[in-house]
């Protein structure tokens, strides 16, 4: 293990970056910091979802149509392969200052994003920005993690829940009217503002203990990461796509993948200063809930993905304010995940939040699975809240055992990596979802249309039919793939509940450590008692 100099002159020694909690810190202080980390994360959770709104625009600019899903690639690629990385890099240097250059690197590729004049530039300044949103959310909590006591955090993440559910409702509501009423420039440029009040924010009432490694940086280990990340992320981007499943392409990239991640393995069990440092996963909580964490990303964008076209196309609901179709799930998220918090905080315990979240969403999933060509809007919205009420109780509850389950000085590492299991998880739940429901609405269409698929209009692909295309096609071509699609619904919710089950058996394992900073004096009071 490296040694580390802490320079901590102004600070108590319970404020080291090293030791086993936080500092106490004032309700007033910790609300301050708030602010610039709320924003940061709002940053990284809207981008993507106001870019997408707009994407038709920019395409009719720019051109390149035939590179549009790089757009969107370039980001996820950038953000997935740079998240471990950002958060051993807080680990060993500082988080202040990695949180702050991963802000200005983001802000850097959305002011070049908007000024991009071509579709290679654009996809170029999105990796740029992609790179520096791998930091913003690795930050955003492991800055909360040495600020602020696992006892009394709870508290503090439900407000992330709401961010989460704003930027997933506002998103393409912000897109849309940006793109209508001003250019598509300013989807980009929206974040240089927002960005600008978080660095103030941080830079001025973000007080961390100065932190200086003589540890050298894994770089191999880091680039077998990326390597292994990247080759996961193209897989489930590109598989089923772009290019088949069985192709040379995709089985070159899973080749890639093993022997990037097994090489991985090797190479961090042999480094002074590992970038994963693997020991963490002996610690069964630790284990458990980045497991947990993938099957949650796994669930939550398959729903987000999925849920949008049934309502289209089965229920009519209007494509504009699409985010608005996902508020009964986020309301459900929402409110469960403040009330989990705060009694986290006044109780200490939660080994019981992740039992009771796995099975909610396997029961959510379930009654996902019935919807059909006759589910009211209302019975579906009801369905929605029981799946967000069982996220509600697992959102931040896995990032809370995660970091508890670390000592301080790892705090970054246990965030990048809770992040990054529900990221893969996320594109992984796409993917499959995405193959299983083609599947399904294909094979329906067929049966339904007796081999006449062709009528459809829209050159084969029975399942990219949009729902303005739908209303020019004939009533039986209609009524076909309403029932295609809800059958395609039930198939990706009853392997989601399946699938869900697996987190219920891994929740069990939990075991109830006790949050650090139980039974202390809160930050205020300890202030007071401090004060001359």
């Amino acid at each position: 293990m490296s040694q580390q100099q802490v320079e901590a002159s102004a600070a108590t020694p319970s404020t080291a970056e090293g030791s086993a909690e936080p500092a106490p810190r004032s309700p007033r202080e910790i609300r301050l910091v708030m602010i610039g980390l709320v924003v940061a994360m709002l940053l990284a959770m809207l981008d993507n979802l106001i870019v997408g709104t707009a994407m038709p625009t920019i395409v009719g600019d720019l051109g390149g149509a035939e590179h549009l899903s790089w757009v969107v690639t370039a980001y996820t690629l950038a953000t997935a392969a740079s998240t471990p990385i950002w958060g051993k890099l807080g680990d060993l240097y500082g988080r202040k200052g990695t949180f702050l250059t991963s802000i200005v690197i983001f802000l850097l590729g959305s002011a070049l994003s908007g000024l991009s004049q071509s579709m290679t530039q654009l996809i170029a300044f999105r990796a740029v920005q992609g790179l520096g949103a791998g930091g913003l959310m690795v930050g955003v909590m492991s800055i909360m993690g040495a600020l602020v006591p696992p006892r009394d955090r709870g508290k503090y993440q439900g407000m992330f829940a709401a961010v989460m559910a704003l930027a997933t409702i506002g998103g393409p509501l912000v897109g849309g009217f940006i793109t209508d009423h001003l250019s598509w420039h300013w989807t980009f440029y929206i974040n240089l503002p927002l960005g600008i009040v978080a660095l103030a924010f941080i830079v001025v009432t973000l007080k961390l203990p100065k932190v200086r490694s003589n540890a050298k940086i894994d770089y191999i280990g880091a680039v077998l990461l990326t390597a292994g990340i990247t080759s996961l992320v193209l897989i489930t981007t590109w598989g089923g796509q772009q290019y088949a499943w069985g192709s040379k392409q995709i089985l070159g990239l899973a080749a890639l993948a093993v022997a990037s991640l097994i090489a991985f393995c090797y190479v961090e069990q042999r480094v002074e200063e590992p970038m994963l440092p693997l020991g963490l996963f002996r610690n069964l909580n630790f284990a458990m809930v980045s497991l947990i964490g993938f099957i949650v990303g796994f669930a939550m964008f398959g729903a987000v993905t999925f849920l949008p076209l049934y309502q289209q196309t089965v229920q009519g609901a209007s494509a504009t304010n699409s985010g608005l179709l996902l508020m009964p799930m986020m309301f459900g998220m929402l409110v469960v995940s403040l009330v989990v918090g705060q009694v986290v905080t006044k109780t200490g315990k939660y080994r019981i939040f992740p039992i009771i979240g796995t099975a909610v969403m396997v029961g959510g999933s379930l009654l996902l699975s019935t919807l059909s060509t006759d589910t009211s809007r209302f019975a579906s919205s009801c369905y929605m809240v029981v799946l967000g009420a069982g996220m509600g109780f697992l959102m931040q509850i896995t990032m809370l055992v995660a970091q508890n389950s670390v000592e301080l000085k790892d705090m970054g590492v246990a965030s990048s990596t809770a992040t990054l299991f529900r990221t893969i998880g996320g594109s992984f739940g796409v993917a499959l979802f995405g193959a299983l429901f083609n599947s399904r609405v294909t094979a329906t269409m067929k049966d339904l249309l007796h081999g006449k698929a062709a009528a459809m209009g829209s050159g084969g692909k029975l399942t990219q039919m949009s729902p303005e295309a739908l209303r020019h096609q004939d009533p039986t071509v209609q009524d076909a793939y309403h029932h295609a699609v809800s059958n395609g619904m039930h198939t990706v919710f009853l392997w989601g509940a399946l699938i869900s089950v697996v987190a219920v058996a891994a929740s069990l394992f939990l075991r109830e450590v006790p949050l650090r900073g139980a039974g202390k004096p809160s930050g205020e009071q300890s202030l007071e008692a401090a004060a001359v």
